[in-house]
């Protein structure tokens, strides 16, 4: 009995974007652990950091959104921030206010060692890319991420 022929060639698996994304992510994930497991952190954490860097006073359903989190999973997530003395929240005693999100000294710290190596480690050339690719890949990937928001 003979094997019917294989439906996909290795040339359909890499024309594939999505797929070829799903394998890019897997070095780069894991450089990404090592540079904040140095900080005890987590990309999402840091993201949130990073986020308050940029946006001091941000909601937590905005950042939560910003980092493309489910706003039901923040609260957990800036607690354990909260209790690393990393964030603060600015509690505002009107009712159905939201309450405003700020780094704390450590935390600005914290973003600022780890906010190296992350610029370090984006740099064209280390990601095997020129200037120009880089910024091409950058532009293409935050339109996968918009087109993400309709799935």
């Amino acid at each position: 009995m003979s094997r019917p022929a294989p439906k996909w060639s290795n040339e359909d698996i890499a024309a594939l974007p999505a797929w070829t994304l799903v394998q890019a992510y897997h070095p780069v994930a894991r450089r990404f652990s090592e540079i904040f497991a140095a900080e005890q952190l987590s990309p999402v954490q840091f993201g949130v950091l990073l986020q308050l860097e940029a946006t001091p006073g941000i909601s937590q359903a905005e950042l939560a959104r910003r980092i493309l989190v489910r706003q039901q999973s923040m609260a957990e997530l800036l607690s354990g921030l909260v209790e690393r003395d990393l964030l603060r929240r600015d509690a505002d005693n009107r009712r159905g206010r939201a309450v405003p999100l700020h780094l704390t000294d450590t935390g600005r710290r914290l973003v600022e060692r780890a906010g190296d190596a992350v610029a370090e480690f984006n740099r064209p050339r280390r990601l095997g890319l020129t200037a120009g690719e880089a910024e091409q890949l950058n532009s293409l990937l935050h339109k996968l991420i918009d087109a993400s928001r309709e799935w």
